[in-house]
């Protein structure tokens, strides 16, 4: 088998699709600074694992010059077989009881104004990872208080107070990312579930009114505009702050076919269709992710809220 098939044993049998050419608007420089250097020499001292490396993230090169990462917790093996996704499945891996302080201790050196924290399903453990979840944002808030922390959490299906434990851990922003529209999910995210993402989401304000929500889908999947609009509609109701918009990438030969690539005059009309329907605050182009200039669009958000609760009724 290829290394590919070894890392997914699960997409082994899945028949290839080919790998298309990326439009101009795609391509990135490969990572050659020396920040980046020093960036994976530190997550390697402290054990840690980031979805830059494990998700194969296009930014990765710009973020980690700027000293930037999203650590991915409890692990680096994901119990779930997402067709978009290059995070390795199979059996999980032991948590290490050592990963909250060696998360916070990866902040605090890097100086960060805000960090977000994002992990593999783990459907084995009884609360999904959330207790491990809470542990981490108490070790960052114990030891760099300053930091504005944002996770992005798995959909805790079928784990009964994982949710509250995550909220009640206080986190500044609860991002959980639908991925694509209903349509595609049985072939997308066969082991999720739309709406129970979508009510995750809605539960996450009726436990803390004042929290910032976050979600983000893929484009290129074979969606059409119409059901992105739903998508925007559907966490609009929500009442979901922040929505990202970015192209679907195919990692390798195994994963879901690329339908087509979006160029960037749709992601501007995505985008001004989103705020039209009331989101404080997107991010919609090509090269978009979840974590991608978290920091600079979080202090955005913040202050586009309290520019809203400034104005007269």
């Amino acid at each position: 088998m290829t290394d590919q098939s070894l890392r997914h044993p699960e997409k082994a049998n899945r028949p290839d699709s080919p790998l298309l050419r990326k439009p101009a608007w795609i391509r990135v420089k490969a990572p050659v600074s020396r920040e980046f250097a020093e960036m994976r020499a530190m997550m390697r001292e402290l054990k840690l694992n980031t979805v830059c490396e494990e998700a194969a993230c296009p930014n990765i090169g710009e973020c980690w010059k700027e000293r930037h990462a999203t650590v991915m917790i409890l692990g680096s093996v994901c119990t779930r077989a997402c067709a978009f996704c290059n995070v390795a499945t199979g059996r999980p891996d032991q948590l290490d009881p050592h990963e909250p302080e060696h998360v916070a201790e990866a902040v605090a050196r890097l100086g960060l104004e805000h960090v977000v924290i994002t992990s593999v399903d783990r459907d084995d453990l009884e609360d999904g990872g959330a207790g491990h979840f809470a542990r981490v944002v108490a070790s960052i808030r114990a030891r760099a208080p300053a930091t504005t922390i944002e996770v992005l959490t798995p959909d805790f299906l079928h784990k009964a107070g994982a949710l509250e434990t995550v909220v009640a851990a206080g986190p500044d922003v609860f991002n959980h990312n639908l991925e694509t529209v209903p349509r595609l999910y049985p072939a997308i995210r066969p082991g999720a579930r739309y709406f129970h993402s979508l009510r995750l989401l809605d539960r996450v304000k009726e436990l803390s009114p004042g929290a910032f929500t976050k979600s983000g889908i893929m484009v290129g999947l074979g969606e059409d505009k119409a059901e992105v609009y739903q998508v925007m509609d559907d966490l609009r109701s929500a009442a979901v702050d922040f929505i990202t918009i970015g192209q679907y990438l195919q990692p390798t030969r195994k994963h879901a076919a690329i339908d087509r690539f979006v160029t960037p005059e749709e992601f501007d009309s995505y985008r001004e269709m989103a705020y039209a329907k009331g989101f404080l605050m997107v991010a919609a182009s090509p090269l978009t992710r979840s974590s991608h200039h978290a920091g600079a669009d979080f202090r955005a958000l913040r202050e586009n809220r309290q520019a809203r609760l400034a104005q007269p009724a």
